[in-house]
């Protein structure tokens, strides 16, 4: 088994997520996509269809809220404020990583009291790749899903926070051959997700090749990990080097567009920097079957589970404008909405 993680690393990472810190340096290249406006919508406003199918479910709305915490006690309160909101709004949760709970630390409300928050909620938990090959292994994931009765896995891939990571797990040898084994193992279906540096289009594809269920593009544009760890760093040489990577990965937009080129047939999740229901609508434009938020939301989280469901409620409600003024009537028209040609 891997060494601890370190008990206050979850909460530092937290405190300098809700700060606005660590945020990267580049946008996720939304702001570039621009939808020809259709004046003359032959639709009914409220009957849009939103609904998505996503691994075998019927979302609501094609909304992830995506991995943002797992172990520190204070996430407790959020994670139930999470599931409570998911669970209203019909959409799909993601935990933070489990390491430290499958290590038997601060489970952060990560037990199956969140399925008894979210019953009819599809819920995804979430262990490292660096940690596949340091311990963990398909016991182990088991273990993650089983702990809050989870519908699928995450595993996520984040080598830039690793190597800026001071404790960080950096000899990744071995962890793809890892990675597949445990997909072509493990009784759920096991999504791949990089950590706000984006995937490439060959690495989706290998993935999927893999058998992976589905891909989380998490492209450059939200936090950026490795300037995360920066923030926390003691070390000023820590902190220099984390420093060049400010503006390092794909953005979200790019990653979206490369990943359903050389995955037409995949389920995308794009997420990264992904502020508003218009960013929502652009990514399921550019190739994303759901879209993912973290940061964006985490404020909201903090607060109550009323701050989670009015926050989505206006994506959904911005998405649901974004489709009325392209003649949208459902989320596959939105995939043919014309677009003005990249700025």
């Amino acid at each position: 088994m891997t060494d601890a993680t370190p008990p206050n690393r979850k909460d530092q990472h937290l405190d300098v997520v809700l700060a606005g810190r660590g945020r990267h340096a580049r946008d996720a290249g939304f702001d570039r996509v621009h939808f020809v406006h259709e004046a003359l919508p032959d639709l009914d406003h409220d009957k849009i269809d939103l609904g998505a199918d996503f691994l075998g479910r019927r979302l609501k709305a094609p909304l992830l809220i995506s991995a943002m915490t797992g172990g520190p006690t204070r996430a407790e309160a959020i994670n139930a404020r999470l599931a409570e909101a998911a669970q209203h709004l019909g959409i799909a949760l993601a935990v933070g990583s489990q390491r430290a709970a499958v290590e038997g630390g601060a489970a952060g409300g990560l037990d199956r009291t969140l399925r008894r928050r979210a019953p009819d909620t599809f819920i995804l938990s979430n262990i490292g790749a660096a940690q596949l090959t340091r311990g963990f292994g398909l016991d182990e994931a088991r273990r993650a899903v089983e702990m809050i009765d989870a519908d699928a896995l995450v595993v996520h891939l984040n080598p830039l926070q690793e190597a800026c990571q001071p404790e960080g797990d950096r000899d990744w040898w071995g962890v793809g051959a890892a990675l597949e084994a445990l997909v072509r193992k493990l009784e759920v279906p096991v999504v791949v997700k990089e950590t706000g540096a984006g995937l490439s289009g060959h690495t989706a594809r290998r993935l999927v090749d893999m058998g992976v269920a589905a891909v989380d593009v998490a492209g450059a544009g939200g936090s950026n990990w490795g300037l995360v760890e920066s923030e926390r760093a003691v070390d000023p040489a820590d902190k220099a080097h984390a420093a060049v990577f400010a503006d390092w990965g794909t953005p979200t937009a790019r990653a979206l567009v490369d990943v359903r080129r050389a995955c037409p047939d995949a389920v995308i999740i794009g997420s990264g920097g992904v502020r508003n229901g218009l960013d929502v609508a652009k990514a399921i434009r550019l190739g994303a079957d759901v879209a993912g938020q973290a940061a964006g939301v985490l404020a909201a989280a903090t607060i109550s589970t009323e701050a989670v469901v009015d926050h989505f409620q206006l994506v959904i409600r911005q998405l649901r404008t974004a489709c009325f003024c392209t003649d949208s009537a459902n989320l596959a028209a939105l995939r043919r909405a014309p677009l003005h040609p990249f700025d």
